[in-house]
């Protein structure tokens, strides 16, 4: 049984999108989500990914719902031969809400101070069977789409990397470091709650180039995902998280429309992609914001 209680209490089922989108490629839809029946849908399939998949729940169905839902927009895939939502991304837009879930884990001070809308991305989760091709890149269609609409001048959100490992995440901080990935305009550090014990420490130890073996390994930990908006330009927002619920880290990603890699936006806004075509990039989808 699904908690319905939840549902009513995050408002669910009085949902409306904000932005709409709609558009088909092949056997597949890709739209904004229209109403709380579809939005249930959705939220369904980010209970089997970040519930059952990601740390294991053995409750064969359920839901994974919070208070953004409601004032966020979802994009989604349906497949048309089964009529089934197979991928989704929840897309939080500063003209519509001023709360984001990023602001449980980072103070998001300069982001927030920067001009311009901003918008979070998050949720995102596709089926296991989909999870490449040309599915990816629709979502990445429909999330250009929505920064037009809204005229987004920066996306962030939460990408997260599965290690509990301290010396793991200082070893990740500190390679993002010599890479040139942090600016001081935009540093966001984790909030108490989230802040991971012995970091600073591990950080201290690591405080000196990286070794060619210690390159490989942090580059080895780094998902596609992350590595995705790394080639499109973001950067990150200083230490990392400390998601104990997820047993993750997370490094908040920030992407700037005037720093965008221009060719890379092009792959996304303007692909056109045949059936059965590989995507641009494969990638997991690991961002939770």
């Amino acid at each position: 049984m699904f908690n319905f209680y939840r549902l009513r209490q995050n408002k669910i089922h009085k949902f409306k999108p904000k932005v709409e989108i709609h558009s088909e490629k092949g056997p597949f839809v890709l739209k904004t989500v229209s109403d709380s029946e579809e939005l249930i849908e959705a939220l369904k399939l980010r209970y089997q990914v970040f519930h059952r998949e990601m740390i294991g729940k053995q409750k064969p169905q359920g839901i994974d719902v919070d208070e953004f839902d409601f004032v966020c927009d979802h994009l989604v895939i349906i497949d048309k031969k089964i009529n089934k939502i197979v991928g989704t991304y929840r897309l939080n837009c500063s003209l519509f809400s001023q709360a984001y879930y990023s602001a449980q884990e980072f103070n998001l001070r300069k982001i927030l101070e920067l001009p311009g809308t901003k918008l979070e991305l998050g949720r995102a989760c596709i089926q296991t069977e989909y999870r490449r091709g040309i599915v990816i890149s629709l979502l990445w269609r429909g999330i250009a789409e929505y920064m037009m609409k809204t005229q987004s001048q920066y996306l962030f959100g939460c990408a997260s990397i599965k290690t509990e490992s301290p010396r793991q995440a200082a070893l990740l901080y500190q390679y993002f470091r010599q890479q040139g990935r942090y600016d001081e305009n935009t540093l966001c550090p984790p909030t108490l709650k989230y802040s991971m014990p012995n970091l600073s420490l591990w950080i201290q130890n690591l405080s000196r180039p990286l070794t060619l073996e210690e390159n490989v390994e942090a580059e080895a930990l780094i998902p596609s995902l992350c590595t995705a908006y790394l080639k499109a330009g973001a950067n990150l927002g200083g230490e990392p998280a400390y998601d104990q619920e997820f047993k993750c880290i997370d490094f908040l990603t920030i992407l700037s429309m005037e720093h965008l890699n221009k060719a890379l936006w092009r792959k996304y806004s303007q692909w056109n992609q045949t059936p059965g075509e590989t995507a641009p990039i494969s990638l997991n989808m690991e961002m939770r914001a």
